[in-house]
């Protein structure tokens, strides 16, 4: 069974209003908040601005040539990761793509650890060997980032087929991007993850580019969590820009998968305000393709919306970018003054257990 999540639409970036007030949230059935506690939405505006921050700082860092490898930015998902995140309870294990740095900071890694690691410094949260794309964290479950498209769903598989098998209650959350739906690890993992009743939701970010080529010129089915039929599997589509309804359905589906141990697949529908990665300048997409990006912006809209509701004034939502923005910077000042690992421990960390003719040869080594 499939079906489509929506909750309320959010203010367009050209439409919203501010307003100074302190007021509480208004119960009534016009504001899409009423209900809410305000302290929540503002620590979701907080989350939300902070991962966007950070973001800004990692790019800068990037074009310094501070950060090395590959890096990918949550830019205009913010909502989406917050959402997903609020669902998880702290022992929930969480497998992410390379585009993870806003996921470990709402998993609760401090965002010092997960710039250090961005820095390759030894206080990063693989002590500076995984880099962007492979942040590991047992404390905090999570259980990578992963640079191979799909490589984390048969492991995610896997570690929910080691809750069922220990009658545990946590639930694994697996993320990926919208092209990793067309590789067969993705297709045999939801099999089994159905046929086997495992916890896991998988997830997927739909932002209608695997890399520079459409959703629609990739998949003969573009809306994705249709899929889901196919392994007679729960499957829905959320705006992934509308923090509140990704934070409902994936609480649903997370609660639902801890209670009865059945799978789904979760669609989450956002627009990626910046290229693949840092360095592509994604001259594949129109102005009409950006001014829709822009115009979906997340983190503006919300702050819109909380204004124009009441929950915050702008001198409270200057307060909180202005900690946010604090908060980033002191990232890159720990990531900066973090040590580089040493290089007699290149290889340290390469196999849990000693493997036979395991090369320990350094680049500048000479080859025999």
């Amino acid at each position: 069974m499939a079906e489509t999540a929506t909750r309320s639409k959010p203010a367009s970036r050209g439409g919203a209003k501010t307003r100074r007030s302190t007021a509480p949230v208004r119960d009534s059935a016009a504001n899409p908040f009423a209900g809410e506690s305000p302290e929540l939405l503002r620590d979701y505006f907080q989350q939300m601005t902070l991962i966007r921050r950070f973001e800004e700082r990692a790019a800068q860092g990037y074009t310094q040539a501070k950060i090395g490898g590959y890096c990918h930015l949550n830019l205009g998902e913010e909502a989406t990761v917050v959402g997903l995140m609020t669902a998880l309870r702290k022992t929930d294990i969480l497998f992410t793509n390379y585009r993870e740095h806003g996921y470990a900071i709402a998993k609760g890694i401090e965002p010092g650890r997960v710039m250090a690691e961005l820095y390759g410094r030894t206080t990063g949260t693989s002590r500076g060997w995984g880099g962007s794309m492979h942040m590991f964290d047992v404390e905090a479950g999570l259980l990578g980032g992963y640079g191979i498209v799909g490589g984390q769903i048969p492991l995610a598989t896997g570690a929910a087929l080691a809750i069922d098998y220990r009658s545990g209650d946590q639930v694994v959350m697996c993320q990926m991007g919208d092209g990793t739906t067309n590789i067969g690890a993705f297709h045999e993992s939801l099999n089994i993850a159905a046929l086997w009743n495992l916890p896991v939701i998988f997830v997927v970010i739909n932002n209608y580019l695997g890399m520079g080529t459409t959703v629609e010129r990739s998949s003969a089915e573009s809306e994705l969590y249709k899929r889901a039929v196919a392994y007679n599997m729960h499957g829905e589509r959320v705006d992934g820009n509308d923090v509140l309804a990704v934070r409902d359905v994936a609480t649903r589906l997370v609660e639902r998968a801890r209670e009865t141990g059945a799978p789904a697949l979760l669609e989450a529908t956002s627009q990626r305000l910046k290229g693949h990665s840092v360095v592509d300048p994604a001259k594949y997409r129109s102005e009409e393709d950006n001014a829709k990006a822009r115009a979906a912006d997340p983190v503006f809209n919300f702050r819109a919306q909380l204004i124009e509701a009441g929950v915050l004034d702008e001198d409270g939502a200057a307060e909180i970018e202005q900690k946010a923005q604090a908060d980033a910077d002191a990232a890159v000042a720990f990531a900066d003054d973090s040590p580089h690992p040493d290089v007699s421990t290149l290889f340290d960390y390469t196999y849990a257990t000693p493997v036979a003719n395991d090369s320990r040869r350094l680049p500048a080594d000479p080859v025999f």
